[in-house]
């Protein structure tokens, strides 16, 4: 083997060497998180390993509140006089309007009322959807032959934050959703998200209440905070082995940096 032809060698062996170093630097970076950390809802599984179903959480109007509400009629031409937000609202999706930045719809105001056509001022707050749809189609039975009337709440919605894959406020069309729903939502844990406490954030009774799920044990569907309700904030939390990778990241710069300059320098030389 001529000089040259051993430099050339000696050279591509000197980068692959430096090539695996940079690997194995950066694999060590993920090697802090145990899989039973990652795991959800562990325990034994048997036929009699069973939790009682809590009953769905029904909301109620609120003030502030933003109401879609439907009504229909044997004459539809009549019912459609009642139904102007609700146009407006189907002319806002079908021009792609983010849902989120919509404003069509009825506010719920600080006394608690909506003002609809004809009918005027309807007290809404406290009641349930399906009271409230029969108590505006009590009222509508003077104009039009035999109403129904549809409320859905438009601004129930709840955030996603924290180590998951897509953090974000969304908005929940049934009005019903639970803690792993809504991290399917956002994407799941990242494996740097703490399963084992979890954070709900509530508004409830005019303060903020603050609970921690875990989500590892069982025991979280037992919670009352396993349901969310409007307004929800859920916080995931980055675990040790987040911070563990960002400090070891900034040590391994220098080297990292080390590593390569010695690559570029190798490489004029061939």
């Amino acid at each position: 083997m001529s000089k040259g032809t051993s430099k050339r060698v000696h050279a591509r062996v000197a980068t692959w060497a430096a090539l695996a170093a940079i690997l194995l630097s950066i694999a060590s970076l993920d090697g802090c998180t145990s899989a039973k950390k990652l795991v959800y809802f562990q325990g034994a599984t048997s036929k009699d390993d069973t939790i009682a179903i809590a009953e769905p959480f029904i909301p109620t109007i609120k003030k502030g509140d933003v109401l879609s509400i439907q009504v229909s009629s044997l004459n539809a031409e009549a019912s459609a006089y009642f139904n102007p937000v609700s146009m407006a609202e189907a002319a806002a999706t079908a021009n792609g309007t983010n849902p989120l930045a919509r404003t069509v719809g009825y506010v719920v105001a600080n006394d608690g009322t909506i003002k609809l056509p004809l009918i005027g001022q309807v007290a809404v707050a406290g009641l349930t959807n399906a009271k409230a749809g029969d108590l505006i189609s009590s009222k509508l039975k003077n104009y039009l032959k035999e109403p129904t009337v549809n409320v859905r709440n438009l601004n129930f919605r709840i955030s996603v934050l924290g180590e998951v894959s897509r953090p974000a406020l969304f908005t929940i069309p049934t009005e019903q959703i639970t803690i792993p729903e809504a991290l399917g939502l956002a994407g799941d844990l990242t494996i740097y998200g703490r399963r084992d406490n979890v954070l709900v954030i509530r508004e409830e009774g005019g303060k903020r209440i603050f609970t921690r799920l875990n989500l590892t044990q069982r025991d979280a569907f037992r919670s009352p905070y396993y349901t969310l309700h409007p307004n929800d904030i859920v916080y995931v939390e980055p675990g040790k082995a987040r911070a563990t990778s960002v400090d070891r990241a900034y040590q391994l710069a220098p080297i990292l940096t080390g590593i390569l300059s010695i690559i570029a320098i190798i490489a004029t030389r061939r």
